[in-house]
């Protein structure tokens, strides 16, 4: 879904994300604080735990490291912990605010910049791993800032991100709730996805969708991944855990994509 320059989405979108950066709803700490990033680590562990093997922060030290659309940190941070050499984009001033100062509480440095994932202020082939984790779906021009992270990932470096996946059990309860429960079961799955998940415009991909977006990549794989959010049944109830891995990975909510500029 590409939008025109004059478009209203992208300021809706930060908008949206600037009022609560992503992690960071329902947190009872105050911002900033020592407990509020350690509170963000626990909950990123617990909700989504196999992100430290997908990412493999240890790989990349002394490597030139980006995540495009930060958010509040959490993985950023592990990056610079970890000794890469750590640069980010984050569409919101709220987000970089936050890793701003976990940065000087924990006395790293990196490179942290507002900037938009459509038109990365990076040259040509500058990074050994490009990152974004369940990003470029909330950016109207999708497919453009998939070819912002192969663009800006050295010859033979590394795309690893999270989008939504179509076919998943997240997009089976909102097609029930907002099209078979509201008297419209022929509305688009599309239009529900962009009106009801997260910030307006959002989107998700199936498969071969996935594979044209990064179609400039020399190597890719895609992985779809069921996750605690394709148990939820309400904000604060879910189906239990065990069933991340009992229930088939193809019906799962993140589709994890590993490319190879």
């Amino acid at each position: 879904m590409s939008e025109t320059p004059t478009s209203p989405l992208k300021p809706r979108v930060h908008s949206f994300w600037n009022s609560v950066p992503c992690g960071t709803r329902d947190l009872d700490c105050e911002p900033g604080t020592p407990e509020f990033f350690a509170a963000l680590e626990r909950r990123r562990d617990e909700m989504e735990p196999y992100i430290r093997e997908f990412a493999e922060f240890e790989r990349w030290k002394g490597k030139r490291v980006l995540e495009v659309g930060f958010g509040a940190g959490v993985d950023f941070i592990r990056f610079a912990r970890a000794g890469a050499e750590a640069h980010g984009i984050e569409l919101t001033e709220a987000g970089k605010g936050l890793v701003d100062k976990w940065l000087e509480r924990e006395g790293l440095s990196a490179d942290t910049r507002v900037s938009d994932a459509e038109n990365l202020p990076f040259e040509d082939n500058a990074f050994d791993l490009v990152y974004s984790w369940g990003v470029i779906h909330h950016t109207p021009d999708t497919e453009k800032a998939a070819r912002e992270l192969l663009r800006v990932a050295k010859p033979g470096g590394q795309i690893r991100a999270m989008i939504y996946h179509k076919p998943s059990l997240v997009c089976l309860q909102a097609y029930i709730v907002y099209g078979i429960f509201r008297g419209k079961p022929f509305r688009p799955l599309e239009d529900i996805i962009a009106n009801h998940i997260e910030s307006p415009g959002t989107k998700a991909y199936g498969i071969e969708e996935a594979r044209r977006l990064f179609a400039g990549a020399s190597e890719i794989t895609l992985q779809p991944k069921l996750t605690c959010h394709d148990l939820r049944i309400t904000r604060r109830t879910s189906l239990p855990r065990f069933l991340e891995n009992a229930l088939p990975q193809r019906w799962g909510w993140f589709l994890l994509v590993k490319a190879v500029k």
